[in-house]
């Protein structure tokens, strides 16, 4: 694999996450992570919309006349995040009721426009869709990441299924509320600035 299109991928989910590092779309990792099945979902259709709107904003690049490029830019992601919705809608019913308004809010996640902008636009279609999905996959990972801590010490179970019951863990209610999704995200960045030296302010 050419190493620019290896460094597309890899980057946002480890170095350049877009949650840790840039510290974009915290509130709905902050507002989807009570439960493991409704952060994996949340996960997946980021994913789906970053990278199918990176790659038909690509596509389009060279005829988007630069004074309209955000019009254009917001209806090609509220088209994606429609499909998506009413995909959940038709087949998922339980879990888009569940996950309610955030994900039509898709729509205003910066991680979405950030990656049409600083990348889509100035990029062929295969590497444009390869970086909106990695973007989606890092931003996912740490929904995942926070959710399953969240799920596990919350409610003593995994998506959905009883998992600390059997050996008498008392479910701890404060980890269900907002603020520990922000005391656990604020730990995971903690770890990652000590991996990664590069990432600490001098």
């Amino acid at each position: 694999m050419d190493a620019k299109l290896k460094e597309t991928i890899l980057n946002p989910i480890f170095k350049g996450n877009p949650i840790t590092v840039l510290v974009l779309g915290i509130c709905s990792s902050l507002a989807v992570t009570v439960e493991m099945k409704g952060a994996c979902v949340m996960a997946l259709s980021v994913t789906l919309v970053t990278g199918l709107s990176s790659l038909v904003c690509s596509l389009l690049r060279k005829t988007i006349p630069n004074r309209v490029r955000i019009i254009i830019q917001l209806v090609v992601v509220a088209l994606m995040v429609i499909l998506v919705d009413q995909f959940l809608k038709a087949y998922a019913y339980g879990i888009d009721k569940q996950l309610s308004v955030y994900i039509g809010l898709i729509i205003t996640n910066c991680i979405v426009m950030g990656r049409i902008e600083a990348f889509a636009l100035m990029n062929k279609p295969v590497p444009a869709l390869l970086d909106g999905m990695a973007n989606g996959v890092g931003y996912g990972l740490i929904l995942v990441v926070v959710a399953f801590f969240r799920e596990l010490l919350g409610s003593g179970t995994l998506f959905g299924f009883p998992v600390l019951s059997a050996i008498g863990y008392v479910n701890n209610g404060l980890v269900i509320l907002p603020p520990m999704a922000l005391i656990l995200l604020g730990c995971i960045v903690w770890v990652q600035r000590a991996i990664q030296k590069d990432l600490q302010e001098k």
